[in-house]
């Protein structure tokens, strides 16, 4: 599904994305345009990104919700492709790993989506 309407909002976060390769907490996205939207909108934007699949999001390590340009299209991956993220410990930078991870088979049990949050260092912060 591709995101057809392309408001000013919608570019100025869609620009924001194409900048960065790191996953941005809804706090930072908010403040980032809190001058030229209102929250309201920067959710309601967000929301329509991740579903049109332009986005996606996982919880951090602080229960915050992230977004992240959508990783299986960028690697060519199946649009289900789950896989992990990583959050560094010091500095708060997250990111998208450029793995897959497969959901096991557990007996009794269906699973629909799982996230995978890996916590540590970044490069920076180990130097």
């Amino acid at each position: 599904m591709s995101f057809s309407r392309k408001t000013k909002t919608v570019k100025l976060i869609l620009d924001l994305f194409e900048n960065t390769s790191n996953a941005l907490s809804v706090v930072e996205l908010t403040d980032t345009f809190s001058k030229k939207m209102n929250k309201t909108t920067v959710y309601r934007i967000l929301d329509r990104l991740e579903e049109a699949g332009e986005l996606h999001s996982f919880t951090d390590k602080d229960g915050l919700k992230r977004y992240a340009k959508n990783f299986s299209k960028l690697k060519g991956l199946n649009e289900q492709a789950n896989h992990p993220h990583f959050m560094c410990q010091d500095c708060g930078i997250s990111s998208c790993l450029p793995i897959e991870v497969s959901a096991p088979s557990i007996p009794n049990y269906t699973i629909n989506n799982s996230e995978h949050l890996y916590i540590g260092h970044c490069n920076e912060c180990n130097n």
